[in-house]
């Protein structure tokens, strides 16, 4: 066969590309001859070495042979031979035997006057010893090459102790070379690593005698900065309430903001701004830094400083303000990145009136960056239009530019999740967001995509001011589109003609055409929600089309599987043991969205996205399975609610308990007690809480069922016991019960964690009381129908309603009042209603949820404020099923 060329040209390019491993093994035969030949050597090993990097595999018999064949070279004065040998032992002697005896050779090279053999020899050695006695018999030499003046020595040596971990080198970081000062403080930190003290120490001792290079700098800044960071954590105080260690650290990285070096300036500035809890004040010499820095003609600086000041703005955003005037001078820099970041900033720290011109700047450029960097800008639009909802109007515009204009699959769902974000989120743009999914689906190529829109418009659709302007769009997809979009084309229609009766005789005529599609799955949608719509039943039609799942799917799934487990099929399966959601299913990807708009680069936002995906079962489903798995508590019946985790103690205290309240479908309530020892000479032993209930004495109608006691509670340790409840059978809810730690102290060596004597003595310490509540037994669902009014209408005919008015007497704003109210029922605010427009003197809350046992509530809340005295009236009207409900949350004022 003919070979072109251009084919001869590229093969020589890579002269190893066609190497074969059993050709080069037997070519290293040729090491064995007398005498030896350097010049033939040398091209074998550099095959050898390149089969190696590549994966290649070599038997242990091969490898030994070839290992032994390679160390006859020593007899080769050749230098470039001599580095291949190093090299060669280096890779070889994890797959060889008896690889120990080449140890005289390195260990000469290694004390030898050729500076040049000294280095890879060091290297070399270090990588085939593996046994403690070896280690001790070149200790001696490894610490003359580390204070060597040969720099390339001494940093072979302390590269290769890192890796060894055995000598302390802090002669070394006195050396003049920075590459040594550097791989020496490397070194101590992590021999240093488990002793805070032992650190503590180092920083103390080299930011005062002042560091050279600027590599070794820049790792103690980093040093200095995660003790200080540790500190913050533990006792949560910032760097004005640490400890005089903690200011002396950041005093010296504060002054690494003046060194002359831009490596070290950088990062010290970037350390300042990543500390927990760090003031603006404190934020102030960083940031000044790094406006200096945005001028700068390096475009590694502007980016590094822009970034920098991009992060800062998620948190800080007013202290960036002072650079918004630099920030806008790189808008029009000619690296797109730095561009971008500089935008996304100004859009997180601008006003509002400069929202337009930012806009018309972005337009300028947006096409010319890659997808990846589009996804930043539209994160930043997002976290705008939260900040001033008025102009999104002005931001929706944008973003359908944008979306009409070519991008992957990320590109488009980050611009539907924005929109369906700000649709949500502010009432005013619903209208404007869905004219533009509208346009967006009608030449949407994502099915994915194009079923979430069609989801949305058949949620919020219907309750717009006129919902037909939607049903052309809707019924276009049952004609054009893929079999999965067709399906929820159908389901988005049903819901149009669930909630629009005016717009019913339509929608059944829709419905009736889709008889005759060609897919099963559309037909039997239709099908269904065609005989559901001529019931004209509102009950029938809210239960069936517009009531929506509300239990856990993965507490749905753990019952499933009990279920069939079990085998017990006479009984058909209760849905009522599967615990309820505990946020409607948008909230969570809300909340998501809204913590991704706070990403500063596209790679975090990607991140936070693949993590979502992988987000494992919920607070109370892990609860819900760690509780089944105890025999004591199986029967108890299935989980309803577990309530936050209250305090029951200071966290400077010397045990720390917190209580979290599990509420059960059935009449028990379980308190666990979450325990922690901060005492390191004490072991706690035979741990529980006793609980006695205060309203009523011995005669209270609350009994302790059972407690299960923790046998033991080391020093630092989490330990948890369990006190279970029966409730009062007269329904009553509420109490109050005094708790007291009980346990045995055995003194154990503060060291070791040895018991000191097997002598123990009791001990009490007294908690907080503990309050069960109303709002304990409520948790915070979504209404069933697609919106509060249908569910509210529905529950009209065959629910309870009570209706109360109180004076808010301790409230003066028609906010303090919301967020109280939210407070004492635990209910979810449906519609954003917990939000009160500026200037209002009159508010509606609407609140859903539902009460222990899957009992639905709804509440409509009216608040009035009087301008003359600042007072606040209330009235609420409550439904549901169960009249004492309704009685019981009405009065939760009271």
């Amino acid at each position: 066969m003919r070979r072109d060329k251009k084919d001869d040209e590229s093969a020589a390019g890579n002269p190893y590309d066609h190497l074969d491993k059993a050709t080069v093994v037997q070519e290293t035969r040729a090491f064995n001859e007398t005498p030896v030949n350097a010049r033939k050597c040398r091209p074998i090993l550099c095959k050898l070495l390149y089969l190696l990097q590549h994966g290649e595999t070599i038997g242990k018999t091969e490898a030994t042979d070839t290992f032994f064949a390679i160390t006859k070279l020593w007899q080769a004065k050749d230098m470039t031979l001599r580095m291949l040998v190093y090299l060669a032992i280096k890779e070889l002697c994890q797959m060889s035997s008896d690889v120990i005896i080449v140890t005289s050779s390195l260990t000469k090279d290694m004390t030898g006057r050729e500076d040049v053999y000294r280095a890879p020899a060091i290297r070399a050695l270090c990588r085939i010893l593996n046994d403690t006695g070896m280690l001790q018999a070149i200790e001696r030499y490894m610490k003359q090459a580390i204070v060597d003046k040969t720099a390339s020595v001494s940093s072979a040596a302390l590269v290769s102790s890192i890796h060894l971990m055995r000598k302390s080198p802090e002669e070394a970081v006195s050396a003049d070379n920075h590459m040594v000062q550097f791989h020496a403080l490397s070194l101590l930190v992590q021999i240093r690593a488990n002793d805070r003290l032992a650190i503590l120490k180092m920083v103390q001792k080299f930011s005062k005698s002042g560091l050279r290079s600027p590599l070794a700098l820049c790792q103690l800044i980093r040093v200095a900065a995660r003790l200080i960071a540790a500190e913050a954590e533990e006792h949560a105080l910032g760097v004005d309430g640490g400890s005089a260690e903690s200011r002396s650290a950041f005093t010296f990285i504060e002054s690494c903001l003046r060194n002359k070096h831009e490596m070290v300036v950088y990062e010290a500035a970037s350390a300042i701004v990543r500390l927990p809890r760090i003031s603006s004040g404190e934020l102030a010499s960083a940031v000044s830094v790094l406006q200096l820095f945005l001028s700068s003609p390096k475009p590694t600086l502007r980016f590094a400083a822009v970034r920098t000041l991009n992060r800062i703005s998620m948190d800080y955003p007013q202290a960036v303000i002072s650079c918004n005037v630099d920030l806008e001078q790189l808008i029009t820099d000619s690296n797109r990145s730095i561009a971008t970041l500089a935008i996304t900033t100004l859009l997180k720290t601008g006003a509002e009136a400069s929202v337009e011109r930012l806009m018309k700047q972005i337009g300028t450029f947006v096409s010319e960056i890659s997808d990846e960097f589009k996804i930043v800008v539209i994160e930043a639009i997002r976290s705008l239009c939260h900040r001033y909802p008025r102009k999104h109007s002005t931001l929706m515009n944008f973003l359908a530019s944008m979306l009409r204009d070519e991008g992957g699959f990320d590109y488009k769902k980050a611009i539907v999740d924005t929109i369906i974000t700000i649709v949500e989120d502010n009432p005013s743009a619903k209208d404007l967001g869905l004219s533009h999914l509208c346009e967006f689906i009608e030449d949407c190529e994502h099915a994915a995509l194009a079923t979430r829109v069609l989801h949305l418009l058949g949620r919020e659709g219907p309750t717009t001011a006129n919902p037909s302007r939607y049903i052309r769009f809707i019924y276009n997809r049952v004609i054009l589109e893929s079999t999965q979009v067709r399906a929820a084309a159908v389901t988005a229609l049903a819901k149009f003609g669930a909630e629009c009766a005016q717009l019913r005789p339509s929608i059944l005529i829709l419905l009736k055409r889709c008889l005759l599609d060609t897919d099963d799955e559309v037909r039997d949608r239709a099908t269904f929600y065609l005989v559901v719509l001529r019931t004209e039943k509102p009950q029938l039609i809210l239960k069936y089309i517009l009531d929506t799942l509300k239990v856990s799917v993965v507490g749905l799934e753990r019952a499933l599987d009990q279920y069939t487990n079990a085998a017990h099929f006479d009984s058909p399966f209760d849905l009522k043991q599967v615990p309820l959601s505990t946020e409607p299913l948008t909230a969570s990807t809300n909340e998501a969205k809204k913590k991704a708009a706070l990403m500063d680069d596209a790679s975090a936002a990607m991140k936070k996205q693949q993590e979502d995906k992988k987000k494992g079962p919920s607070r109370q489903e892990q609860f819900a399975l760690q509780l089944s798995s105890m025999p004591e508590f199986v029967a108890c019946g299935p989980l309803f609610k577990s309530c936050a985790a209250v305090e029951l103690t200071e966290t400077i205290t010397e045990y720390n308990v917190s209580c979290v309240k599990h509420i059960f479908n059935d009449d028990f309530v379980l308190l666990q007690f979450d325990c922690r020892n901060t005492l390191n000479d004490q072991l706690l032993e035979e741990v529980f809480v006793e609980i006695e209930p205060q309203d009523e004495g011995e005669d209270s109608p609350w009994h302790v069922q059972s407690v299960r006691p923790l046998a033991q509670l080391p020093f630092g340790q989490p330990g948890t016991t369990y006190v279970l409840l029966k409730m009062p059978e007269d329904g009553r809810i509420a109490g109050t019960f005094g708790a007291k730690l009980k346990f045995k102290i055995c003194d154990v060596d503060p060291t070791t964690g040895e018991p000191e004597s097997n002598d123990l003595y009791d001990e009490v310490y007294a908690l907080e009381p503990i309050e069960v509540g109303l709002a304990d037994f409520l948790l915070a669902t979504a209404p069933k129908g697609a919106s509060f009014t249908t569910t509210w209408d529905a529950l009209k005919e065959e629910g309870h309603e009570t209706e109360e008015s109180y004076a808010l007497s301790n409230v003066h704003t028609l906010e303090d009042a919301v967020s109280k109210l939210l407070k004492c029922t635990a209910l979810f605010p449906c519609e954003h209603s917990n939000r009160v427009p500026e200037g209002k003197s009159s508010h509606q809350l609407l609140l859903c949820g539902a009460f222990r046992g899957g009992i639905d509530v709804l509440c409509r809340v009216r608040l009035v404020m009087d301008p003359s005295d600042q007072s606040v009236s209330m009235n609420m009207v409550v439904r549901s099923i169960d009249e004492t409900v309704s009685q019981m949350i009405a009065n939760i004022v009271s």
